[in-house]
Order: structure tokens, then C-alpha cells, then sequence
């Protein structure tokens, strides 16, 4: 199944993400447009203390017009690395670092629409270590037990795609006691 990308327009840019139309050569010959939210790459980080417990940082969303519980994350600066980005979000939003990251993989976020694509990271060895956080960013910063934080996940407690899907990833490397 080959698509074959003809051209691209930019219909707008904004300042978390621009918005192009895409025109296309579809698999049997016919042509169409598609609406592309063109925005740079992320990462979410799941910080897990000593305790075994995971940090998670409460903020406003625009999109979702409330507040959500969610893991650490953020967008990458222009020629910033993924694992440079999750030590820096880590830091800015909770105000550790890590002695050590592991990569969990990564998926697109919403494919149908947007190329953002996220990288993951599992972070351990938590130590003070905080960055001023963005001037728009207003967090507050909860720690969870590993136990705590699957069953809340299994009875719909958290209403971001991207802490279900890190969460699903990291759940073979978290001590879990129940």
C-alpha cells in the first residue's frame, strides 16, 4: 500500500503547532487532500523514587478544557535529543533528575491527524535537582505508589493517552505487589 505525498501547503502556523494541507497520490491513482497538524516531537518520562513510588504532575489542559493527572512530558527544542529533552522536562516539572533512563520505546500520538511522535523513558535514581518551570506551566506534583498507580489506571482514572500508553510500556520493569 503506497501513498505518494505530491505537495504541501501550510494553512496556518501557530505557536505549539502548524497546519498544512497535504495532497496525495493514493494506492489505485486517485488524489486527495489531508489535513496535518505538523508538530515537533515529545517525550514523557515515568519518574519512579526509592519507594517505588511514581511522580506525577497535575495541570491544566486546553484540550481536554480541565485538569488532568498525568506523567511528565513535553516537546522537544529545535536539534534537543530525546533523552536531553526527558532529563530537562524532568527537571523542570518536578524538580529531579535521574541517575538513570531507560528508553521505552515510542509511538505516534495521533496518527490520523498530527506527526508527533514521543519517545518514552523510565527514570530511576531520582535526586533533587530542580529547572524553572515554562512561564505558562502551572504543576503540581503528586507521588504515587507503583500499586496504586496500575489499579487507578485499570478503573479509568487517568484521561491521558499518553500516561496509559508509557504506563503500558513500563509495567514489565516496575515492581508491582499486587
Amino acid at each position: 500500500m503506497k501513498f505518494k505525498e505530491l505537495n504541501r501547503t501550510k494553512h496556518y502556523e501557530g505557536h505549539a503547532f502548524d497546519v498544512a494541507k497535504v495532497h496525495v497520490r493514493l494506492p489505485d491513482g486517485r488524489e486527495r487532500d489531508y489535513d496535518l497538524v505538523e508538530h515537533g516531537d515529545s517525550v514523557t518520562v515515568l519518574p519512579v523514587d526509592s519507594e517505588n513510588r511514581v511522580y506525577f504532575v497535575t495541570q491544566h489542559r486546553i484540550g481536554a478544557d480541565g485538569v488532568l493527572l498525568e506523567l511528565p512530558a513535553g516537546v522537544l527544542d529545535p536539534g534537543e535529543s530525546p533523552l536531553a529533552c526527558a532529563r530537562r522536562e524532568l527537571r523542570e516539572e518536578i524538580g529531579m533528575a535521574a541517575r538513570e533512563m531507560t528508553s521505552l520505546g515510542g509511538f505516534y500520538l495521533a496518527p490520523g491527524y498530527t506527526d508527533e511522535y514521543m519517545s518514552v523513558f523510565l527514570a530511576t535514581g531520582l535526586y533533587q535537582a530542580p529547572l524553572d518551570a515554562d512561564e505558562d506551566e502551572f504543576i503540581e506534583v503528586t507521588a504515587i505508589p507503583v500499586d496504586k498507580v496500575y489499579k487507578m489506571a485499570l478503573d479509568g482514572d487517568f484521561q491521558d493517552g499518553k500516561t496509559l500508553a508509557t504506563l503500558l510500556l513500563a509495567q514489565p520493569l516496575l515492581k508491582n505487589t499486587d
